[in-house]
């Protein structure tokens, strides 16, 4: 592979929209069963916060060395006081919606010895003025960044997806979109959508070939107006989907220790290289080296430019 682009990525600009998130890890220790019932009790020895869902995107672009802009909806509350300061400590610029009617989305897990045994989630769908905030925030930053990455987590800060995809590709911007769920007309326009191999499955049902999947894919691009649709497959690697044709590459080896964010990591770093003008499949192998270095990490993590860069740390 070519360098690392450290110094073109310090002038990129990315605007990150969507699901904003707070994750919650609570590690302890196990060593006896709850007499109350058949459960293990986690003595609670640590705790630890971490950006989550459209808030670890943007973390994962600042972690790169580009400049990331952060727009979603948080609850006027605890939790979301701690997805803006710790935006703030990651280099990213948060202009959050804080809704004190809706509380902040929370994925709280309990670890014992490194296991995960519980995870706990709060949340709720946003008002339609919550959305009307969200939009003009969107409206006053859009022109002053190269790229919109929409991180798509089905809590709601998407309504309107069609509406911020239509306003960006009227500016000439590329659009980013982390799908979810199997109604993929909602991001059609978009310049690239990043499904994994499961929400694919969602989306054109199970294929018995590659030949399949290369028939299937090319139909949903052409359908949805899509210039890209990039498919993550975890030990297969993912592959790239143009008018060119289709492209792959094979994942890096590697000791998975935590899945948990990897995708954040893949749009985001798609989304630092495709603002500095790298061609996809070029952006798809520094991406594929991203996955392949935070799936190691324990919990939602980020990939540094030294680490892509493959510089000791």
């Amino acid at each position: 592979m070519k360098p690392f682009p450290a110094e073109a990525i310090a002038g990129s600009r990315v605007l990150v929209v969507g699901d904003v998130m707070l994750d919650r890890y609570w590690f302890g220790e196990v060593d006896r069963i709850s007499p109350e019932a058949p459960v293990p009790v986690v003595r609670v020895a640590r705790r630890e916060d971490r950006l989550g869902g459209a808030a670890n995107v943007a973390r994962n672009v600042a972690a790169l060395g580009g400049q990331a802009t952060l727009i979603g909806i948080v609850g006027a509350d605890e939790a979301g006081a701690s997805i803006s300061r710790m935006a703030t400590q990651e280099g990213v610029d948060a202009d959050l919606v804080a809704d004190a009617e809706h509380p902040t989305t929370l994925k709280m897990r309990v670890l014992g010895r490194q296991q995960q045994l519980l995870r706990v989630d709060f949340e709720e769908q946003p008002r339609t003025a919550t959305l009307d905030d969200l939009q003009a925030r969107f409206e006053r930053h859009l022109a002053g960044h190269d790229v919109l990455v929409l991180s798509d987590y089905a809590k709601g800060a998407l309504e309107r997806v069609e509406s911020l995809i239509a306003q960006a590709r009227a500016a000439g911007m590329p659009v980013l979109v982390d799908p979810k769920g199997d109604d993929y007309s909602r991001y059609r326009g978009a310049t690239l959508v990043t499904p994994n191999r499961a929400e694919m499955q969602q989306a054109v049902g199970r294929w018995s070939s590659e030949s399949q999947l290369t028939e299937r894919a090319q139909q949903l691009r052409a359908d949805l107006d899509i210039e890209a649709l990039l498919i993550t497959r975890s030990e297969q690697g993912m592959t790239l989907f143009t008018a060119e044709g289709r492209e792959h590459v094979d994942a890096q080896a590697h000791e998975v220790f935590d899945v948990s964010g990897a995708g954040d990591t893949v749009l985001a770093t798609l989304a630092a290289m495709r603002a500095i003008g790298l061609p996809w499949v070029d952006a798809m192998a520094w991406a594929n080296r991203a996955g392949g270095i935070v799936v190691g990490k324990l919990g939602t993590s980020v990939v540094t430019a030294a680490e892509l860069a493959g510089e000791p740390t």
